[in-house]
């Protein structure tokens, strides 16, 4: 019984989340704050260059596709307006596992990881440990729900 309660609960959530996600529409392309800063103004770059978050600063900003990004130096800025394609998060920075079950959420910067050399995000850790079980096949699954998740 209580197995069955907790079932009903996660899909309970499950529903009431893509109930949210059709009521609230498409979603910017990059997701960011209400300062409009991507990534909770943690610096992309740190993460392929030092394979670990870096909470980015306003001293060093660089604007791409309608958001703010900021990073912990002037090189990683510059690094980042050569060829932002290169280091921004897959998915507009949104969760992978929420746009992998055809939603978005917000993201835990401390909740990453580098996958043939693309950045993805999750959440949470907890949320990251389920997408790493079969990230894959959640990868593939989010690519095709991501074209109709934003504008």
């Amino acid at each position: 019984m209580r197995q069955n309660i907790r079932l009903t609960r996660r899909l309970s959530l499950a529903a009431v989340l893509t109930v949210a996600a059709a009521i609230a529409g498409p979603v910017d392309p990059v997701n960011k704050n209400g300062m409009g800063v991507a990534v909770n103004g943690y610096d992309v770059i740190a993460y392929f260059d030092q394979g670990q978050p870096v909470k980015g600063t306003s001293q060093f900003t660089q604007v791409w596709n309608g958001a703010v990004w900021q990073f912990a130096s002037a090189e990683h800025r510059d690094k980042f307006a050569a060829a932002p394609e290169k280091y921004v998060p897959q998915f507009g920075g949104y969760c992978a596992y929420a746009v992998s079950e055809g939603h978005t959420a917000s993201i835990d910067p401390e909740a990453w990881k580098i996958v043939d050399g693309k950045l993805y995000l999750n959440y949470s850790k907890g949320v990251q440990k389920k997408w790493s079980e079969n990230q894959m096949q959640r990868i593939d699954q989010a690519n095709r729900n991501w074209p109709g998740l934003h504008k």
